[in-house]
């Protein structure tokens, strides 16, 4: 499986406005190939933070999906409310959990 975790810097005032479109995002990816999980969070301490974590059957699946033409244009969306541009999220290793 894969695990990607990242985080997102709104601009000041519009974390609603992106968190909203990243649950678009999960409803959208939740029924394409692969998908595991995708989960949206902010952070109680830096107002301008929201998080995605994702797991996928394989990281294959994963770039599959952000060649879908709706995942693209949620990401199109998306970028005039990010804070500078995303970095890449965390990949990391699925060691075991609840649920997996």
């Amino acid at each position: 499986m894969y695990l990607l975790h990242g985080k997102l810097n709104a601009k000041t005032g519009h974390t609603e406005e992106l968190a909203n479109i990243l649950l678009e995002a999960a409803k959208l990816v939740s029924t394409t190939k692969g998908c595991k999980l995708y989960v949206i969070g902010k952070d109680q301490k830096d107002p301008n933070a929201v998080y995605v974590t994702e797991i996928w059957e394989s990281k294959e699946d994963h770039d599959n999906s952000l060649k879908l033409e709706s995942v693209r244009e949620l990401i199109v969306k998306a970028m005039p409310f990010v804070d500078g541009m995303p970095t890449k999220g965390h990949e990391l290793d699925i060691l075991g959990g609840a649920g997996i």
